[in-house]
């Protein structure tokens, strides 16, 4: 059979703290009147609580609760969380950047340096206008058409093996 004073033991913290059932309370308060070590085991309970309740009184009675108090309510303040698209936006937002004068020359440099590295793929390529002559030569073997530009004297030549009837599709 269980020892009384084990079972009872293990309801004494919630019988201290008040928190146990009044079946309960009641099987604590009938053992603490016949039992010496449990009484004693409680009364050292509330030593213990009077011990560590001194300093934290003490602390509480120079502590400014008012200021505490509004320090925890800034910190548990809700937040409004931005829409998706502002969100989005944010990531795109170049004012931050400009606001530290020392990325202001950082980011003008990484702007001529695209433009410069860009700047020639957009470049017009001149076109075929002046004055250019083609001419083509037909041959049993071969076909050859000439293309001479006189303003960049550029000569292309272009030879086509078979007879022009194999080349062209029907």
């Amino acid at each position: 059979m269980k020892d009384p004073c084990s079972s009872v033991s293990e309801l004494l913290g919630k019988y201290y703290d008040q928190e146990s059932t009044d079946q309960e309370k009641i099987l604590v308060e009938a053992h603490l009147v016949d039992c010496s070590s449990c009484r004693e085991a409680l009364r050292s309970m509330v030593e213990f609580s009077h011990l560590m309740k001194a300093p934290v009184e003490g602390y509480a009675g120079k502590e400014d609760f008012e200021r505490v108090w509004l320090k925890v309510k800034r910190g548990t303040q809700f937040e409004v969380k931005p829409s998706w698209w502002v969100a989005f936006r944010s990531w795109f937002d170049l004012s931050a950047l400009f606001q530290k004068r020392v990325l202001i020359p950082a980011a003008v440099a990484i702007i001529l340096l695209i433009f410069v590295t860009l700047h020639p793929l957009f470049e017009k390529s001149p076109s075929l206008s002046g004055q250019f002559g083609v001419e083509y030569v037909e041959s049993m073997t071969n076909n050859v058409m000439v293309y001479e530009i006189e303003k960049s004297k550029v000569t292309v030549i272009w030879l086509f093996e078979g007879s022009e009837a194999e080349s062209t599709p029907s």
